[in-house]
């Protein structure tokens, strides 16, 4: 009873130490007598118990932090930078059987690798190019860890702490930059608006002399029209007057006549001078010719009227 109890107790220890369950994110890489024998996919994998040996290897990507380290840049500063590396495992056997530990070796390696890099930077360089820094250190890393079976996928720095007196500086040169694009942005908005008010006053002033311009354009024509309306008024007028005289057929007698009313409104006027026509004197003799040819009827109508008695 006791011997059945032993056998299978045996059994069960056998089939437990014989049967192992790789994941499906794993692989097996199994020893016999320690040699290697065969690389396991997942799923139920039968060793044979006292002569093989499993190692699961893991084919996930992983993270290395990469502890702090002081830097010196190519213009002598001091500076602490620490990275990321990101990895995955592309061959399980050559990850175990070439390296013997792989995160260490791969820590030391981007340690010396940030020192080469960073040691061809100048400190402003530095702090400006993490980028081209990330990919520099990850095309070395990837290249010295081809051979161990392993792809280097990314490189990641952390940060990069210049010394504090080097981190005040900077803070002081910062603060002056930003003073100086204030200035320059404030200056820059002054020239804008005296430039602006300068061309407004210059619009203002264009347009108000064209303005005026017009205006004086449009009161000369308004008078032009004015004067030739009232010029062409006139002329109708004389014509008129003229052909209304000729009509009229008027003797000199009494054009003469005419001729006097009109000196006599030309003496009511409130002038202390009066311009006398230069013809006045044959007008006048005119005058008394009639008014003598007047009286010498008048005179011999009277000795008729007398004869008659």
């Amino acid at each position: 009873m006791y011997l059945v109890g032993i056998i299978t107790i045996f059994v069960i220890f056998l089939a437990a130490t014989s049967l192992k369950i790789i994941r499906p994110y794993e692989k097996g890489l199994i020893e016999r007598l320690g040699k290697f024998h065969r690389e396991a996919q997942p799923g139920l994998q039968f060793i044979v118990p006292f002569l093989d040996r499993m190692i699961k290897i893991d084919m996930r990507e992983h993270v290395i932090d990469v502890p702090p380290q002081e830097v010196i840049t190519k213009d002598n500063v001091i500076v602490t930078v620490d990275a990321v590396i990101y990895y995955e495992i592309t061959e399980a056997f050559r990850v175990i059987y070439n390296v013997n530990n792989f995160e260490i070796a791969a820590i030391k390696l981007a340690q010396t690798n940030l020192r080469n890099v960073i040691g061809e930077l100048e400190l402003d360089q530095t702090l400006t190019s993490r980028e081209m820094i990330n990919t520099k250190l990850r095309e070395v890393l990837d290249e010295a860890t081809d051979k161990w079976g392993v792809k280097v996928t990314r490189v990641e720095i952390k940060k990069i702490d210049p010394p504090n007196d080097i981190m005040e500086a900077m803070s002081k040169q910062m603060k002056a930059e930003r003073m100086k694009r204030a200035s320059i942005l404030e200056a820059e908005g002054y020239k804008q608006a005296a430039i602006l008010r300068a061309e407004g006053d210059k619009r203002s002033a264009i347009l108000k002399a064209e303005g005026q311009a017009e205006s004086v354009k449009r009161v000369a024509e308004a008078q032009k029209y004015k004067y030739e309306v009232e010029a062409e008024g006139q002329a109708h007028a004389i014509i008129n007057v003229f052909n209304a005289i000729h009509e009229g057929k008027p003797t000199q007698d009494l054009l003469r006549v005419k001729y006097l009313e009109a000196l006599k409104e030309m003496a009511n006027g409130k002038a202390s001078k009066m311009f006398i026509p230069y013809d006045i004197i044959g007008v006048l003799g005119s005058v008394a010719t009639l008014v003598e040819a007047k009286s010498i009827k008048e005179d011999m109508m009277d000795k008729n009227e007398r004869k008659e008695k």
